[in-house]
């Protein structure tokens, strides 16, 4: 693992517990966020109920996407968020992993759940990132994401300082991360944003579509490395 990789790794389990502690009941209060996730599961469940929440953290909205008739799973790169969503949102399979890496075999998911998570994506990432989405997604299933409109440009020393963790985050644009869902194989359903708050940057949520005349290579497994 590289130094970059293991120092998100690290900061995300000393944050686990106050991701716990602090994000309850957050979804809840956000309407927007509610519809999307309402959106990707009513299209989904077309193809198929097995979801996974890649980045799933405290395993928050797992309960909400079983709620709307999905299977959901949990992967995250951190330890310490999977032993944390184990405890906070147990009766889901969840297991540690790497977007670069997931543990799926190709296009065994009808649905994928990006919430925040690509934002950590370095660009040297985002190729493998992408196209390993692409893999574990069947044709006609759908990817749903939220993120932070920006330029790509690096970003530290955010309020997780205060906590003694520091790591990387790039805000993409809404042009980029289109463009590469594109090269990946989706095609567009829905996209929109919600106004800055607090000097803070807008979010984005996108909707995808895997091409229904994707090519499915012969299945297999990718493990972590």
């Amino acid at each position: 693992m590289d130094a970059r990789t293991e120092e998100l790794r690290h900061a995300h389990d000393v944050l686990s517990d106050w991701y716990a502690k602090n994000l309850v009941g957050v979804l809840e209060s956000m309407p927007v966020e509610r519809a999307m996730l309402d959106m990707f599961a009513e299209m989904t469940l077309a193809v198929g109920p097995e979801v996974a929440d890649v980045g799933c953290g405290t395993g928050r909205l797992l309960p909400y996407l079983a709620g709307r008739g999905l299977s959901p799973r949990g992967v995250d790169l951190s330890p310490g968020m999977i032993e944390t969503a184990r405890r906070e949102n147990p009766g889901f399979e969840y297991a540690v992993a790497d977007v670069r890496a997931l543990p799926f075999e190709d296009a065994s998911l009808a649905g994928v759940v990006c919430w925040f998570s690509l934002i950590y994506l370095a660009p040297d990432a985002r190729d493998r990132a992408f196209a390993e989405l692409a893999r574990v997604v069947r044709p006609g299933g759908c990817l749903v994401t939220a993120f932070k409109h920006g330029d790509g440009t690096l970003h530290r020393n955010g309020p997780s300082s205060s906590l003694g963790v520091d790591f990387e985050r790039y805000w993409m644009s809404a042009r980029e991360m289109e463009d590469r869902f594109a090269r990946a194989g989706f095609d567009m359903v829905f996209q929109g944003h919600t106004p800055p708050e607090d000097g803070g940057p807008p979010y984005g949520y996108m909707l995808v579509r895997r091409s229904a005349d994707a090519e499915l290579p012969g299945h297999r497994v990718r493990r972590p490395r």
